[in-house]
């Protein structure tokens, strides 16, 4: 293998949330993150290098990304994932969670009910909530180990509240559902029959486990492309977030002109020109790392599965589908959220997402992300193990 992701990097001293902050997050000092969605590994040297080219340059002005850029995302997607993107459909934007923000007010009012599924990623909940949309949640179901969409529960609640907008998690983060097409299928029908768009978030798109297929959700039906907005981004699949770039697709252009008026009115104009490099040197570049990450990840999850059957069966592990972040069952633990939190940080020493963050749903489980070396990711059960023999001593 090229890459070595075994090997760990001291991420100390970056100004890295995860590793040097702790403190400000009301957390212990010597804690053990396995929290935020970013990775303990260095990204593609594919994309190193092209950065490196670029800060050797010296000047750092306003820019944008010329036919290169869009050639390589447009390559990108329609090779892994018979997605057709057109270039009159791309706005950038520094994250997905700002284009979420300003999805909510460019297609709702104020007072407007936005539906979402949780539990689910709590800026979802935020970006409705900050911008004084009615939230209406319309809750997975965990039926056998397994998440599902309640479609009867869906329409219901979309007539009862005159649902404006769905934001659709795809792949769902935090309980790892990869949708499947049919499932797919039926929201957009739903949300064309009441008039409801929909924004797509699929920032998680590139990581699916073996038997398991993402498929981008303006593929499903032409019609579909007509009432939605989808966000994609290389931040989550090759570690920059911190270079806040995203790509956002919008085929309807009456839809696409309310997003950029909803951009316009926060002032934001040119993408950062190290997330554009970065981006443009990923898609190009960036495929042999992660087809080695990938292999990584699924020994990871084979790791965490095995080690829980067999050390912790009190901790049920949601089979994922898709994304790096995994989904716990602690509800064996008969603890409240709040009690199982000051467990987790001070017992077991490692810093989770409890659960709860996601919704009311989520108030028994906590999320794990994997993408660290696995000496990190034993070093965590080890110490949750022995938290939890204290528990039963």
């Amino acid at each position: 293998m090229k890459y070595d992701f075994d090997k760990i990097t001291n991420r100390q001293g970056t100004g890295c949330i995860k590793y040097d902050f702790p403190e400000a997050f009301g957390r212990p000092k010597d804690v053990l993150p396995m929290w935020v969605a970013d990775m303990d590994f260095p990204t593609a040297q594919g994309i190193i290098d092209r950065l490196t080219e670029r800060v050797s340059h010296g000047i750092f002005g306003y820019s944008d990304s010329d036919d290169a850029y869009f050639s390589a995302v447009y390559n990108w997607y329609k090779n892994n994932f018979d997605w057709e993107v057109k270039k009159e459909w791309l706005v950038k934007t520094p994250g997905v969670v700002f284009a979420l923000a300003a999805a909510v007010r460019a297609f709702t009012k104020e007072g407007d009910a936005i539906m979402i599924q949780q539990p689910v990623y709590y800026p979802f909940a935020k970006v409705i909530e900050n911008n004084r949309r009615i939230l209406i949640n319309n809750p997975l179901q965990l039926v056998d180990g397994h998440y599902e969409m309640d479609f009867a529960d869906m329409e219901e609640k979309i007539v009862k509240h005159q649902v404006k907008l769905l934001i659709l998690c795809s792949p769902h983060n935090p309980v790892g559902r990869v949708w499947k097409e049919w499932e797919l299928q039926k929201v957009g029908e739903i949300c064309q029959k009441y008039d409801v768009k929909i924004v797509s978030d699929e920032i998680h798109s590139d990581f699916t486990y073996p038997g398991h297929k993402h498929h981008v959700f303006t593929t499903i039906s032409k019609n579909f492309e007509d009432i939605s907005m989808v966000c994609t981004a290389p931040s989550k699949t090759f570690n920059l977030a911190g270079l806040q770039i995203s790509n956002i697709f919008i085929a309807n252009p009456k839809m696409k002109q309310a997003f950029l008026r909803a951009i316009d009115e926060v002032g934001y104009e040119e993408v950062n020109v190290m997330g554009m490099t970065a981006c443009q040197a990923a898609y190009e570049e960036g495929g042999e790392w992660l087809t080695q990450l990938k292999e990584y990840l699924c020994e990871n999850l084979a790791y965490i599965r095995t080690y829980l059957a067999e050390n912790l069966p009190q901790i049920k592990l949601i089979e994922p589908e898709g994304t790096y972040l995994v989904w716990l069952d602690c509800s064996a633990l008969g603890m409240s959220g709040e009690e199982r939190d000051k467990f987790m940080l001070q017992d077991a020493k490692i810093w989770l997402d409890t659960g709860a963050m996601f919704g009311a749903d989520g108030e028994n489980f906590e999320r794990v992300n994997i993408t660290c070396p696995r000496a990190v990711l034993k070093q965590a059960l080890e110490q949750l193990k022995a938290a939890c023999d204290k528990l039963n001593a």
